[in-house]
């Protein structure tokens, strides 16, 4: 099956405008997930909560986005792109506004049930949108723009985040993210395009039954599975580890390491979408994910160290972890015919918010708190996250044997781009 034969072309400055409004979309998704991780000291003293408990609070938000991306595989193609993803990021924005009203433990985590259904399947909506209107010979750049949210979260909104909740506590970070959830719906009312994508006649279950049914689609979800396990085991615990392991300070220190690392895969994030149009993905992939694994294995040995070298260390890691997004989800969504894509991207989407919360109370299982405050079991966790990168890339070769195209560097389409709508 050929990558997507018909895509949606827009004038190039509405096309960046698109993209740049897509990014600030998946930047509050991201950060959403991501503010979690180095709040976790906070929450677990202010809950009095164990570590497997505060996984359960992280893996809960992938949980319930997993439910409500399966559910859209369903309808999501009978819908405009814009009005679905605007829904769904308004009610995202208004069960992040209740995270942070959040009095209780199990509040918050009704809280975030509600928050993931809707921006997990956003989320997806988002990725479809850039195979929708780019095409194939320019999806792997355009996918690190939209990637490039991973590592703005990282330089603002973590540091700022964590700085928030050391003044005004662990609330103001949530209240922040509903703050620019509400500016980039507005953001998004006035710039994103009306996509002729909605299908005619739609069939919900024989669209999923097609969809589930074509060997193709079935390795692309192996491969869109399995990429965030490697991460899902780990991250979690790379901030609280930092405070109790590392004994980094949460107020200047692990913000600090957050800014550096976001700041390096901010600069490598285009270099690798760049790279992924100009070579073999698969290759890349490789390359990548060597790397990644050598960075994780030294990561989860750390003990007492100075914040240049905790900060080097938290840089490497996010950019092997996140520059391997960029050519796999390349191929994921090159593997899709565009009469698919929206229920095949919110199937993947379910499945990566399933595999990701699985990973994280996986991992709960293996880390505890020992007498002296400092987490053990994290060199096994390391070992655990080097198969699944392994297994990552094994999946990505059967996905390129059986549909070569995925990851051969792109050419321009023969085919007619067809208008979008005014």
């Amino acid at each position: 099956m050929s990558s997507s034969r018909q895509y949606h072309e827009l004038p190039p400055a509405q096309e960046r405008a698109t993209l740049l409004t897509l990014a600030a979309v998946q930047f509050t998704h991201i950060l959403d997930f991501m503010i979690m991780m180095p709040l976790g000291a906070q929450l677990m003293r202010a809950f009095q909560i164990t570590p497997a408990q505060f996984t359960q609070l992280v893996a809960c938000y992938g949980l319930a986005a997993a439910v409500s991306g399966f559910i859209g595989g369903f309808v999501m193609d009978r819908f405009d792109r814009k009005n679905a993803l605007l829904t769904l990021y308004a009610g995202f924005g208004l069960s992040t506004f209740a995270c942070g009203l959040a009095p209780t433990h199990h509040a918050l985590m009704l809280a975030r049930l509600a928050a993931g259904a809707f921006g997990g399947l956003a989320g997806s909506i988002v990725t479809a949108m850039v195979g929708d209107f780019i095409p194939p010979h320019r999806r792997g750049r355009a996918m690190s723009w939209v990637s490039a949210a991973f590592p703005v979260a990282s330089v603002l909104g973590v540091p700022l985040g964590l700085v928030l909740a050391g003044h005004y506590g662990w609330h103001a970070p949530f209240f922040l993210l509903a703050g620019c959830a509400a500016a980039n719906f507005v953001l998004g009312s006035a710039v994103l395009p009306h996509l002729r994508t909605a299908i005619e006649d739609h069939d919900p279950a024989r669209q999923m039954r097609e969809i589930l049914a074509h060997p193709i689609h079935r390795r692309a979800f192996a491969l869109g599975t399995i990429v965030v396990m490697a991460g899902g085991v780990l991250i979690p615990f790379i901030a609280p580890s930092f405070v109790a392991n590392v004994g980094l300070n949460e107020t200047v220190q692990l913000p600090f390491c957050y800014a550096a690392g976001g700041l390096a895969t901010m600069f490598t994030l285009p270099l690798v979408g760049w790279l992924s149009d100009r070579m073999d993905r698969y290759q890349l992939l490789i390359y990548l994910s060597i790397g990644a694994v050598a960075v994780v294995l030294v990561l989860v040995r750390m003990g007492v160290s100075s914040v240049v070298f905790a900060s080097v260390m938290m840089a490497l890691f996010m950019v092997f972890m996140s520059g391997r997004f960029t050519p796999t989800m390349t191929m994921v969504t090159n593997a899709v015919e565009a009469r698919y894509r929206g229920g095949f991207m919110s199937v993947i989407a379910a499945l990566q918010q399933a595999a990701n919360g699985v990973a994280n109370v996986f991992a709960g299982l293996f880390v505890t708190t020992s007498a002296a405050g400092q987490l053990v079991g994290l060199p096994l966790l390391g070992w655990i996250s080097a198969g699944f990168f392994v297994l990552t890339v094994l999946c990505a070769a059967e996905l390129r044997a059986a549909a070569p195209h995925v990851s051969q560097p792109g050419h321009p389409p023969t085919a007619v781009p067809v208008e979008a709508a005014a």
